[in-house]
Formats: C-alpha cells, structure tokens, sequence
C-alpha cells in the first residue's frame, strides 16, 4: 500500500516516520520546504515526494483552510481515501466532502489525538501515537471500508483507541477538551505575577501553562473556526470563575466550599475515584 503525507511537520513527520517503522508500506512526502524533505529522507520517512497521485490514503496535514485548498486543486488516484487531521471538522467537511465524492475521491475526517510543546519535523517520533486515540468523524456518506482502512492503519501505528462519531460532536467535545484548555493557559500565563514565581511553585504554575506555548497562527484559524462551539465554553468559564469571585468577595466560606468540592468531586470522578 502506498501512504501518501502532505505536511512533514510534527504530526505529518510522525506520521510518516509510525508508517516506516511499523508497517511495510511505502510513504510519498509533500513539504514546501525543501530541507524539511532531506531531513525526511535522511531519516528514512519517507521513499519518495511531491507526487501522491498514486497513493491508496493520503493524509493531509495542514491548517485546516489549506487542507480545503489542497484537497480541492489536488488530483487523486479513483477510489484514494483523503483523510485530513485537522482539530476542527465541520470546515473541512463541508467544503471538500462532496466535491471529491464527485470525483470517486473517498474523504474521511480524522484527528490523531497526540502532540507536543514543540512542532516540525526535527521533533517528530514514530512513537508519538503509542496509547492515544485517533477520531475518526463519518456520517451518512463516509465509506465504510474507508473507514475500516484507516482504523486497521490507526492500529498499526500504536493508537490504542479509536474513536467515532459525527464533526459536529468532535467540533463540540475538541472546543471544550483542548481548545478551552488553550485559552484558559495563554490568558493565564499573561499575568504579571507570571515573570516572579521562581521559588513560589510546586508545580500547579507548569502543568497549567503547559499548552501557553503554541502555535498562534494554527490556534488562531481553529478557533475562529469553532468559535460557536468555544464560546460557549469560555462562556461557561467565566460563569464559573464568576461564582468563585463572587463568594470570595463575600467572603462566603460556606459557598466557597461547596464550589470547590463540587469540582473536586467532578475530576475525582473522572479518575474513577470515590467522591
């Protein structure tokens, strides 16, 4: 089989580099950057480049408007399975599901749920995927054996779960379960206090900033491309965080508590553990 991945950064690079080492099928890469490519070669993650015509599966592995643009202006084999792996779905699947359907092109949503603090080839690992789980989103017209390729491909690579369901309701759960958490962790680390901690943490300040450090151009465009879903959540936030100040004001212990154990109680829950 023939693995087809447009954008050799640090998804598309592990990508590339899982498929080599635990699979025998071939891999053709598609970077703008050249050294991105010899860098690709010389680690023998890939067997060729620039040309996926030929390729059974093709990921594509960029912001989510240049998914749109190369899957549109991009000719496939008949019959290829195109997979995105975009954080955001309902975008990408409205504008190129049904123009490849047109073209005997099989398109699938996907997102490997894996990363790191750092992005680009040079930090890509084959086994970035070891034990995490990979989104597939379908509806009523995704093929069922595009679907099953790329399940038995997700296993392959070390993915140990394999999630489905519709892009609204990976648009809805993403906004909350990674989104959110990168806003909450940029606005946080924004603080004054942030530039004089050292010798004031025990660890809450690193784990909370942890995702401040990102990527602002792919964030900006996923949040704005979700920006209903998200807002609610931030929306949902700020009552929260509403409710806390309110009761410090008032220096409401009583309620403080209750607050307080109502969110431990929640991620305690979470954990599996007693409440």
């Amino acid at each position: 089989m023939q693995i087809g991945i447009v954008g050799l950064g640090l998804i598309g690079g592990s990508l590339a580099r899982a498929v080599k080492k635990y699979t025998d099928y071939t891999v053709f890469g598609v970077d703008r950057d050249e050294g991105v490519l010899a860098a690709a070669y010389e680690a023998g993650a890939i067997d060729g480049d620039t040309d996926v015509s030929g390729c059974d599966i093709v990921f594509v592995c960029l912001y989510p408007r240049d998914c749109v643009s190369y899957m549109l202006g991009t000719e496939f084999k008949q019959g290829a399975v195109v997979a995105d792996i975009s954080g955001v779905k309902r975008f990408i699947a409205q504008k190129v599901s049904g123009p490849l359907r047109s073209r005997n092109v099989r398109y699938v949503g996907t997102h490997p749920m894996a990363g790191k603090e750092t992005s680009g080839f040079a930090n890509s690992d084959a086994g970035l995927f070891k034990g995490a789980s990979f989104i597939i989103t379908e509806d009523e017209t995704t093929d069922a054996e595009a679907v099953r390729l790329l399940t038995l491909l997700a296993e392959k690579l070390g993915f140990a779960r394999v999630t489905k369901c519709t892009a609204q309701k990976h648009d809805e759960v993403i906004a909350y379960t990674s989104q959110l958490a990168h806003v909450v962790s940029n606005a946080y680390v924004k603080s004054e206090a942030s530039q004089n901690f050292s010798g004031f943490s025990a660890g809450s300040f690193m784990d909370l900033t942890r995702v401040a450090k990102l990527n602002p151009g792919m964030w900006a465009e996923l949040f704005v491309l979700n920006g209903d879903e998200l807002t609610k959540e931030i929306d949902e936030l700020q009552r929260n965080i509403g409710a806390l100040r309110a009761a410090i004001v008032a220096g409401d212990e009583e309620t403080l508590r209750r607050l307080l154990k109502d969110g431990s109680d929640k991620k305690k829950r979470l954990l599996g553990e007693q409440a």
